[in-house]
């Protein structure tokens, strides 16, 4: 055998070699992959039963709230483990994102349409002028610009899952992130039932409160509650109110994507998100899905008790990083911009549904 035919062999058979070893270590360390995540999953799964079983005796609590809520408490009343961490990390970024997606599938395009041009600007509105007057109020207090954001997308889109998908954007830092989660708890569990009161007093209608709840209370659940507290009509259009503002999440997430792509500009060490990223996608796949009439009624009702059960360990995971200790070391600026924003984004929605009216 010549010299080239004997080193050609060598290298064929170190690359057969290199082959199999790179094979045969895929298994193991997917095992291992699993295996750290395990504890923080499982502890993620006894919570999200704790909770979707209290939520099913206490039909006006959010088991997303009560997730949130046990979180914060536990972390705060005992030490976590650190072997914990992984799998709470994962549940609150990668099981977050598909539950957002899954969240779609609540969303019915000719139910959004059927509020009219009208209700439809006033939406739009609520989310455009409340992001940019709540970070041009953020940025009078002098908080950074991710922590701006994180508060602004969160009250004016939906709350603690607009949170983490402007983190999955912008990557903002954890301290952050956990702040404006527990700001949403904090002052969108206060509009519950102060949304109502004020309805009553200003004399408005069950569809007009219904119309201002869906337009001004941060999360999801806590409008459904504050619906449910007003009473008539008023759940019905507010859930519907409040999911076209979810559906607002994919073009602001679009936009975000865009302007961090042109800071990253060609620098290859820096990560450049995608264009939309992947999750809005499944999003508007799914909206897409639930408007075409082909989804049977069956399995929307088993895709919701799945996106509940993935949207409620998400919560319970983001609550088990709030600690009081951050919260007392951010201060109280982010507090100042969550109240300013609070009020700023009710008072554009309660003028829309006056003109609307």
């Amino acid at each position: 055998m010549t010299d080239r035919g004997f080193m050609s062999s060598q290298l064929s058979e170190s690359k057969s070699e290199e082959q199999r070893v790179e094979s045969t270590g895929t298994l193991p360390r997917l095992q291992t992959a699993t295996a750290t995540l395990l504890p923080g999953l499982a502890l993620c799964a006894v919570a999200t039963a704790v909770a979707m079983g209290v939520g099913r005796f206490l039909p006006t609590v959010s088991p997303l709230l009560i997730a949130i809520v046990l979180g914060a408490v536990l972390s705060n009343a005992v030490h976590l483990p650190e072997r914990l961490r992984p799998g709470l990390q994962f549940s609150a970024k990668k099981l977050l994102r598909v539950g957002i997606a899954l969240l779609g599938l609540q969303l019915m395009l000719s139910d959004i349409l059927g509020l009219g041009w009208g209700v439809i600007v006033v939406v739009v509105a609520i989310v455009c002028l409340g992001i940019v007057g709540t970070m041009f109020a953020g940025k009078l207090l002098g908080l950074s610009w991710t922590q701006r954001l994180l508060i602004a997308c969160g009250f004016s889109i939906c709350g603690a899952a607009a949170v983490a998908a402007v983190d999955g954007v912008v990557d903002a830092d954890e301290e952050e992130v956990i702040t404006a989660v527990a700001l949403v708890v904090i002052f969108g569990t206060l509009m519950i039932p102060a949304v109502p009161l004020l309805s009553r007093a200003l004399g408005l209608s069950d569809t007009d409160a219904g119309l201002w709840a869906g337009g001004s209370i941060h999360e999801v659940a806590q409008v459904v509650a504050a619906g449910g507290a007003i009473g008539g009509a008023a759940l019905g259009v507010a859930a519907v109110v409040k999911l076209a503002r979810v559906l607002m999440l994919a073009p602001v997430m679009a936009v975000l994507s865009v302007r961090q792509r042109r800071l990253a500009g060609t620098d290859a060490d820096v990560k450049r998100p995608p264009l939309v990223p992947l999750f809005v996608l499944a999003f508007l796949a799914c909206v897409g899905l639930r408007s075409s009439g082909l989804l049977p009624t069956g399995l929307l009702a088993e895709a919701k008790i799945v996106q509940t059960a993935l949207l409620t360990a998400a919560m319970f995971a983001l609550g088990a990083g709030v600690q009081i200790a951050t919260i007392k070391k951010v201060g109280a600026r982010p507090f100042v911009l969550a109240g300013i924003s609070t009020v700023w984004v009710a008072s554009i929605a309660l003028v829309g549904v006056l003109l609307a009216g």
